[in-house]
């Protein structure tokens, strides 16, 4: 499903080049829930950005179920993002004025899905992470769990085969964290690709394995103590 091959990655901070990546090889199978951890400015958050096709590497290869990224179109790259891809972030970026249904509606608008169908698969994506009631209430309206969880409906709307997940849990308490995990595995069972930062530990084990970044290179990949 992803694999990178020597892939790197530098930063120009003014005239000062600071390497990010240092060619890091990697493969994640189909159906596979992996954690990346490492400690700040390690470069686990510019991993999962060339994961998730929001920034490319400077060398190296990546080859995203059998596509040869590097040789992807900024329109090729928006169209994996939007369909290949579930996105799922910290501050779970939901647009306060609208309600949870239309939040869940927006990557199918995007993709250009008829309004009915749009409502049929918003709902149906709010039922799967269990807020089918909360479907009218904006996001003030609702707990920090549950404002994740319609950040995870709409992730899954458009039926993608990777959720990228960047610290998920980061803003929640350990309650939420718990729930909003177990809708992960969950997600995993069903046949999704999961890739997620976390510098949690709690959290990483719910993954089948984990991989650890320092200072731009893997220094360890292995199965999580939760499997």
């Amino acid at each position: 499903m992803i694999q990178l091959h020597n892939v790197s990655k530098t930063y120009q901070r003014g005239s000062l080049p600071v390497p990010v990546l240092r060619d890091v090889s990697l493969r994640i199978e189909k159906g596979e829930f992996v954690a990346i951890m490492g400690p700040s400015g390690s470069g686990k958050s510019t991993l999962l950005n060339i994961l998730g096709c929001l920034d490319t590497a400077d060398s190296g290869h990546y080859h995203l179920n059998g596509k040869i990224i590097q040789a992807a179109s900024e329109d090729d790259l928006a169209a994996i993002r939007n369909r290949m891809l579930g996105f799922v972030f910290q501050s779970f970026n939901l647009i306060p004025r609208i309600d949870a249904e239309r939040n869940v509606e927006l990557p199918m608008m995007y993709a250009g899905v008829r309004p009915a169908i749009r409502l049929k698969r918003a709902q149906a994506a709010l039922k799967i992470v269990g807020l089918a009631e909360r479907a009218k209430h904006v996001p003030a309206h609702l707990s920090g769990g549950q404002q994740q969880r319609v950040a995870i409906a709409r992730a899954i709307v458009n039926d993608p085969q990777i959720i990228i997940a960047d610290e998920p849990t980061g803003a929640l308490d350990s309650r939420a964290s718990k729930d909003i995990m177990r809708l992960f595995q969950q997600l995993q069972h069903s046949g999704k690709t999961i890739v997620m930062v976390t510098h949690e530990d709690e959290i990483a084990h719910y993954a089948q394995r984990v991989i650890r970044v320092r200072d731009g290179s893997i220094v360890d990949t292995a199965p999580s103590a939760g499997t």
